[in-house]
């Protein structure tokens, strides 16, 4: 029998922007998927809003350029919020960076978007990879947190829509 998933300790507000032509998802599967991350003991990132947004490999990459002065394709990246202001931090992941890195590694394209996301969830919770042992943290994190998600069955419903074939 499958068990709910557990309460979260607060009640998150959360937004999504889905500038990826895409990708598709139900809200209602990504909050549930929220909730089981808000509800799991160690690191969270701050109370408050949280702001996710799926991106192109080129929308993600001006942004590495702009804020990290890197303009290389990346996968995730997050900016923190302000208590203050009740903002928890925002995550920014490519859609097109999941994609392919599905395929290479044999996954299904929803687990490599999630665990894009718990990556970042964990950014805002304080965690780092830029040591080995911070590596080490991250990768022991996103398996305790992907797995909680996988016991609850709460995996979001990413997907995506045909490429849109232009004509010549």
């Amino acid at each position: 029998m499958v068990q709910p998933p557990p309460r979260p300790k607060v009640r998150r507000i959360w937004s999504a922007a889905r500038r990826h032509p895409r990708l598709r998802f139900t809200r209602a599967r990504l909050g549930r998927c929220l909730e089981v991350l808000d509800a799991q003991p160690g690191p969270q990132p701050p109370a408050g809003e949280l702001s996710l947004v799926f991106l192109t490999d080129e929308a993600l990459a001006k942004i590495h350029d702009d804020f990290l002065n890197d303009p290389g394709k990346t996968d995730v990246i997050t900016f923190p919020g302000d208590k203050k202001e009740n903002f928890a931090g925002e995550i920014c992941v490519s859609v097109d960076r999941a994609i392919l890195e599905a395929k290479k590694r044999r996954r299904k394209f929803a687990q490599e978007l999630t665990l894009y996301l718990v990556h970042g969830w964990l950014h805002l919770a304080g965690l780092d990879d830029l040591t080995a042992k911070g590596r080490r943290e991250m990768r022991l994190g996103e398996r305790r947190l992907l797995r909680a998600v996988a016991q609850a069955r709460v995996w979001p419903d990413f997907r995506l829509n045909a490429p849109v074939r232009r004509r010549v």
